[in-house]
């Protein structure tokens, strides 16, 4: 009996640490427009194929020139939606590559979402969502649910990189970010605008990426390619049509975009689009960053994006501290044996799902107010304290310990709870004539 007990509660033990909670349902300290919206959620997948792509990673210098192969792109679409009240949610299945030798480490992360459920009728603005280099949208769904539970349709793609342990590989997430992200963003507007995509609409269409995907979507969104930087790099010449002043630069252009989500994005340190390349994106911007990102640079890398993109009207919001990987969900159960796998998600010193929480917000009203047209959103954007520690909590106090602050002139930024925007900081520029 005793064994069987103590073998009962080891498994009720297990049983309960693998019971994750969905990295989109933000925890009790999250700020206001972090928890989820009123919708449904619904997921459906979809594959893309572009003919004929070149293989630049099987490039022949002797020949000059690479194989063509047609490109299959996985996309993940999450949607508002009716959900009956008996329905499962997926649980998403996903892998990342390990420490070498390792072979990839395999994870699951819970969802709120359920695998095609009737999407709501109705028009939502339509997101494109690119992962960084080696990702998966599997570690994104803490954004992109919680954004379709908000009314947005969001289609993340499945980009299929390269290890990124093996440099070698480089030039093709390199390469084929932007122009992956411009053919899905081209495949669903047509589709969409056929009414065939899960009441996504067209006329309100936003880009969002994450590293690598920070870079792809900031080239598409305008960044022009500087021909004798990075992209000269590229084996065989292969970008230099896609660069400033190349026969087939204008393919990669989205027209009609509301808004671009950068969340510590690559580029900068890669020579890509040169000092004044960024002027080209003029749609507004979001920018998210630890300022002691190793792996992109901050004051090298991702500052200067912020600083360039001059035309764009763009906030910069800044984890002190923070690290590179923000932009991934918390750690899954599986993942949390190795250092290697722990820092993919985690990061050094922030709480992960704080991170997570606090972006949720800021993205909620970036979105809302400059794709929805929401202007009520602008208050918890145009504050007047950078800083977040050097705040006031309102005087008389908001009732209750959980209050959010209504915001205003040098108070605790809308939306947060007391003492609770120590180690932010929001920079907000104007987009230049």
């Amino acid at each position: 009996m005793f064994r069987f007990g103590f073998a009962l509660a080891l498994w009720l033990f297990a049983g309960a640490a693998l019971a994750e909670t969905p990295p989109s349902r933000p925890g009790v300290d999250a700020p206001e427009l972090a928890r989820l919206g009123a919708n449904g959620v619904g997921v459906a997948s979809i594959v893309l194929v572009q003919p004929r792509q070149p293989d630049v990673l099987a490039y022949d210098a002797a020949k000059a020139a690479a194989p063509l192969k047609d490109r299959s792109l996985p996309v993940d679409i999450w949607y508002p939606a009716t959900v009956a009240a008996n329905a499962a949610p997926v649980t998403y299945s996903a892998s990342l590559p390990a420490e070498p030798p390792r072979p990839p480490a395999a994870f699951t992360v819970a969802g709120i979402a359920v695998r095609d459920a009737p999407a709501l009728k109705g028009a939502f603005p339509l997101v494109i969502l690119s992962h960084g280099y080696s990702g998966t949208p599997a570690a994104m769904t803490w954004l992109a649910e919680n954004l379709a539970s908000k009314g947005y349709v969001v289609a993340a793609i499945h980009h299929r990189d390269p290890d990124i342990s093996d440099g070698k590989g480089f030039p093709e997430p390199f390469l084929r970010r932007p122009l992956d992200i411009a053919f899905v963003a081209h495949q669903l507007q047509a589709q969409a605008g056929k009414g065939a995509l899960l009441g996504a609409d067209i006329s309100r269409m936003a880009l969002m990426g994450y590293s690598m995907g920070g870079y792809g979507v900031l080239t598409v969104a305008g960044g022009k390619l500087d021909p004798a930087g990075g992209a000269a790099g590229v084996p065989g010449g292969l970008m230099a049509p896609f660069a400033k002043g190349g026969a087939r630069a204008g393919e990669l252009a989205v027209p009609g975009l509301k808004a671009v989500v950068a969340i510590a994005p690559a580029g900068v340190r890669f020579k890509t689009w040169g000092p004044e390349g960024l002027g080209g994106v003029t749609a507004p911007l979001l920018i998210i960053a630890g300022d002691q990102d190793r792996t992109v640079g901050f004051s090298d890398g991702i500052k200067p994006v912020f600083d360039q993109a001059v035309h764009a009207d763009r906030y910069m919001l800044v984890f002190q501290n923070g690290g590179h990987g923000i932009g991934m969900s918390s750690v899954p159960a599986q993942m949390r044996d190795t250092l290697w796998d722990f820092h993919w998600f985690e990061d050094p010193v922030w709480r992960k799902d704080r991170i997570m929480a606090i972006s949720q917000h800021m993205i909620t009203a970036f979105l809302d107010l400059h794709v929805k047209g929401d202007a009520s959103r602008a208050a918890y954007l145009d504050i007047d304290v950078v800083r977040g520690a050097d705040a006031r909590w309102p005087s008389p106090q908001p009732a209750g310990y959980s209050a959010f602050s209504p915001g205003g002139p040098g108070l605790t930024w809308k939306g947060f709870h007391r003492n609770a925007t120590q180690g932010l900081e929001l920079h907000h520029r104007r987009a230049a004539p």
